[in-house]
């Protein structure tokens, strides 16, 4: 098996943590890279946003260089590319990684082969290196090979800067995972959240791996300081967004989190919680289907319900029934 295909592996068994899969046996079926289309949208002051498959790209061009935030799956490193040369001709320097999951880390090897420095918060690292486990379904993800490991990693705050453009990297902690990033160009009024902020759905909650939706208001908060009415979002997955959009997603998180909360509080089993449909309102905006619908409920579920058991094993915690 070639190191293209063994990226694919390793990706697919990661996202299956953004993917929502319901049963433990259950595994998302494998994309067919050869039919995915980079779709580019201009964001203006030479950033761009591409969607492909996993998670949106965001390309900030410089006079000397491009800071790229997030590298989708490795088998679109060739699409990526094109897509990237059609905006500009200078160099990728930096790619960024919101956070480890293996729609938006894929492309860390091979860009990385190519001299881009690869960049996240150390957790990441950490995740990527040791493996993950998934909460919903208990699948594994291996460790990432040493080559698609961040080489230039940072701990609260951190900025990269090329001749006229300048990234500033911070770090919210437990939101999404307990390693997220958002990218701020201050100077083009455009922001990129990595999956904190999900444009138009349920986002997922990797309560395995650090995630709680305390840390998704907060992130949201963070985000929503920092925007203005004509900032151009980029979220982890969806449609560009703005202040508006973002404003309505963290009002939909708090709605969330005080409804499980007390749920938790009345000593509600996941079982139970699944039963009264706690967001059966919510779900028409932000639930594509039923899957969907009972996954975020999980995930809530979870954030909340299992930080009074976090010292017991993982596993036992994955598979705890009431």
């Amino acid at each position: 098996m070639d190191r293209v295909k063994i990226a694919v592996v390793a990706t697919m068994m990661a996202l299956s943590g953004a993917a929502f899969a319901q049963q433990p046996a259950a595994s998302p079926p494998s994309p067919d890279f050869s039919e995915v289309e980079i779709r580019t949208t201009d964001l203006g002051n030479n950033i761009h946003m591409l969607e492909g498959q996993g998670g949106n790209t965001t390309v900030a061009v410089a006079k000397d260089g491009i800071i790229m935030v997030d590298g989708q799956f490795a088998p679109l490193h060739d699409k990526l590319k094109a897509a990237i040369a059609s905006i500009s001709n200078q160099p990728i320097k930096y790619l960024i990684n919101t956070h480890f999951h293996g729609d938006h880390t894929g492309g860390n090897e091979l860009f990385a082969k190519e001299g881009v420095i690869v960049v996240s918060q150390i957790n990441v690292k950490k995740r990527l290196a040791t493996g993950t486990t998934n909460g919903l379904t208990g699948a594994r993800t291996p460790p990432a090979p040493q080559a698609a490991l961040p080489s230039d990693t940072y701990t609260n705050f951190s900025k990269i800067r090329l001749s006229g453009r300048v990234a500033d990297l911070k770090h919210v902690a437990n939101a999404h995972t307990d390693g997220d990033t958002y990218v701020w160009f201050k100077t083009a009024n455009v922001l990129a959240t990595g999956d904190t902020f999900t444009n138009d759905r349920y986002p997922n909650i990797d309560f395995a791996n650090g995630g709680n939706i305390k840390g998704m208001i907060a992130a949201a908060d963070a985000c929503l300081k920092l925007a203005n009415a004509k900032t151009r979002i980029v979220p982890g997955h969806g449609p560009v967004a703005n202040k508006a959009a973002l404003t309505e997603y963290r009002t939909m998180l708090v709605t969330a989190r005080d409804r499980m909360a007390k749920l938790v509080q009345e000593g509600k089993s996941e079982d139970e919680v699944l039963a009264a449909k706690p967001f059966a309102d919510l779900d028409a905006k932000w639930a594509p289907n039923e899957l969907a619908s009972k996954n975020f409920i999980r995930v809530a579920y979870h954030s909340l319900a299992d930080k009074s058991d976090s010292r017991r094993p993982l596993f036992k915690r994955i598979f705890r029934r009431s």
